[in-house]
């Protein structure tokens, strides 16, 4: 059975941990993320990869069966040399998804899908069970098929990334002089955005480089929460928190969600129900849907 969506996941924190560092991976772990990453990709070195295959395999197979659902690895580019040696090494270990770098569309997670189908097969692990989250921005040739992935084999989510782009098209930088992102930049955000509503997973915010700045991390991730993102990536355990917080729906919204879920319930056939000095339409009761379902109602 392949993995069709996210919903039985919270997916609101996404921690990034060296997987050369066990230390770091035990303190990730041992965090309040939904999900913690085990990097092989940009944190580890080129001639310390083979070693830190090793570290993520031990820390993955010494975790407890009901921990592992949450312990994910980003491996390196799917097109690249060391990315057939990364899954080779940590799916043993039954890690809870891959995280699949500089995707430059659909093609790329299907190549993967088939690449973990082979190595779930051959670990007695259920076919199709490793979910997948792919990062869609990072060269220039991917800001062109985010709107592919409708349908990809075990995608259950998909993040972007500025720091690969500037670097993709020779960017001195990627902010402004006001020091948000530049155009370029939030382009790639909202085609991450739009992309993972049409292929219907979710949309996952990419990181703060600041890990000091919490206040400032707090006012991002709120707004990314109402423009449409569902969690945020992280790079230090004192994020994790914060963004956790900014993700979850508050009391308030959720009482108001539930008032014109029963509304629309009460009234089967309306079109439009008047409630508070406004008019809602059945837009607003998706939305209240939604939110409903993000909180596990």
């Amino acid at each position: 059975m392949r993995v069709s969506d996210g919903q039985a996941m919270r997916m609101r924190s996404w921690l990034f941990a060296p997987g050369d560092s066990h230390r770091k991976m035990e303190k990730a772990a041992a965090s309040d993320a939904d999900v913690a990453l085990f990097d092989l990709e940009d944190a580890v070195a080129p001639p310390a990869k083979p070693q830190a295959r090793a570290m993520v395999h031990d820390f993955l197979a010494g975790s407890r069966a009901v921990d592992r659902a949450r312990l994910w690895v980003r491996i390196n580019p799917v097109d690249g040399p060391d990315a057939l040696a990364d899954l080779a090494a940590v799916m043993p270990g039954r890690p809870g998804g891959i995280m699949l770098p500089k995707a430059s569309g659909r093609g790329d997670v299907e190549r993967l899908d088939h690449y973990l189908s082979a190595l779930e097969a051959a670990s007695d692990i259920a076919i199709g069970s490793t979910r997948v989250i792919a990062l869609v921005t990072e060269t220039a040739r991917a800001m062109f098929t985010t709107g592919d992935y409708a349908g990809a084999p075990r995608l259950v989510a998909m993040s972007w990334g500025a720091e690969d782009l500037a670097d993709s098209i020779g960017a001195a930088d990627n902010l402004d002089a006001d020091g948000g992102y530049g155009f370029t930049y939030r382009l790639a955000r909202s085609l991450c955005l739009l992309g993972a509503a049409s292929a219907g997973v979710a949309a996952i915010e990419t990181i703060q480089g600041d890990f000091r700045d919490l206040d400032g991390l707090r006012m991002r991730a709120e707004a990314m929460r109402r423009e449409g993102f569902r969690g945020m990536l992280a790079i230090h355990p004192a994020q994790v928190p914060v963004i956790n917080a900014a993700f979850t729906p508050g009391d308030g919204e959720l009482k108001a969600a539930r008032e014109v879920v029963a509304l629309f319930a009460a009234n089967p056939g309306a079109g439009t129900i008047g409630h508070n000095g406004a008019m809602l339409d059945r837009p607003h009761l998706a939305r209240a849907r939604t939110l409903l379902a993000q909180a596990g109602e």
